[in-house]
């Protein structure tokens, strides 16, 4: 004999509609910092989990298909009513996630293709980048003060307790590498001195 299920499973709604999808975005900027696009990819995944749901619980393929395709554009209509609303700003989140990836350890082009996978235009991942980091000289302090987070994060350079083997170099470099600094970057930040180091990330921290 068969055995039933010890619960039933939660019953398939209808399909998601704009209000049910702007509660959706007000519940979500509430709890989390977003841009436009990957508000509208939140609301978009909610749509195309309705019409799994749907499929999986029997209704009809091609209505379904219907439905989320009928749907699907609502989510970028309302992650742009959340930005006139002003619970969306790409520019502010932009500069607060530049400040923040920049103080974990992450030089500038690191901290500018993570902003990209954010769905971020361009030129305001340009403008968060120059505004924050900064150019010319601050640019370079800043970079600087990321790579020796790195470094304290790794516990090389100023942050070892012994001068590094010569077969150690190549994963050392290859550490910065990954994060996008510069040799010279790296260099400096090897060479220096645990007390500048440490007075340098201070200095990045209270900046940004």
């Amino acid at each position: 004999m068969s055995r039933s299920p010890s619960r039933t499973s939660r019953p398939v709604g209808p399909p998601p509609d704009a209000a049910s999808l702007r509660a959706a975005a007000l519940a979500h900027v509430a709890r989390f910092a977003s841009t436009e696009r990957g508000l509208a990819q939140v609301l978009e995944r909610r749509i195309t989990r309705w019409g799994r749901r749907a499929a999986d619980d029997g209704q009809d393929v091609a209505e379904v298909e219907a439905a989320v395709r009928d749907r699907l554009p609502l989510a970028a209509t309302i992650a742009a009513e959340m930005v006139r609303l002003g619970a969306v700003d790409d520019a502010a989140f932009a500069k607060a996630r530049t400040a923040r990836l920049a103080r974990s350890g992450l030089s500038r082009r690191a901290v500018q293709a993570r902003l990209a996978t954010k769905g971020l235009a361009p030129e305001s991942i340009e403008q968060a980048v120059s505004t924050t980091l900064g150019d010319d000289e601050q640019a370079r302090e800043t970079e600087l003060g990321a790579a020796l987070v790195l470094a304290r994060k790794r516990r090389v350079g100023p942050f070892s307790g012994d001068a590094p083997r010569p077969e150690d170099m190549a994963r050392i470099a290859g550490i910065f590498a990954r994060a996008g600094f510069s040799h010279d970057t790296v260099r400096t930040a090897l060479s220096m001195d645990r007390e500048e180091a440490e007075d340098r990330i201070i200095a990045l921290k209270t900046a940004l």
